[in-house]
């Protein structure tokens, strides 16, 4: 049986400190992803994406709940869903910049 020596915990108090003091170093960063994806959101979804998003992220609806509400299929939701996920991806990764500038007009 192997045994575990309390000693070697040196490691991991370095890393909870490393952590700690990086936090205040990623606020900015945070902040500033935090009010382009509100941005994007807002502008760069249609509403119906908007809306599913929503009700599946927001309110953890299942994707049949929300696909009976509308009065459509699971296949429609899931790709409206998907679109919207992508849409926000390339957004956020490309347009950042252009976003932050017209946030701050």
């Amino acid at each position: 049986m192997r045994t575990v020596s309390y000693d070697n915990t040196f490691g991991m108090v370095d890393y909870a400190m490393y952590a700690e003091l990086m936090a205040d170093d990623n606020k900015d960063q945070i902040n500033r992803l935090k009010r382009n994806l509100t941005h994007a959101l807002r502008h760069d979804i249609t509403a119906r994406q908007r809306e599913y998003m929503l009700l599946y992220y927001g309110k953890c609806m299942s994707m049949e709940a929300i696909a009976k509400q509308f009065g459509v299929n699971k296949s429609t939701v899931s790709r409206t869903l998907k679109r919207g996920r992508q849409r926000l991806h390339r957004c956020l990764r490309y347009g950042a910049a252009n976003l932050l500038e017209q946030a701050n007009s």
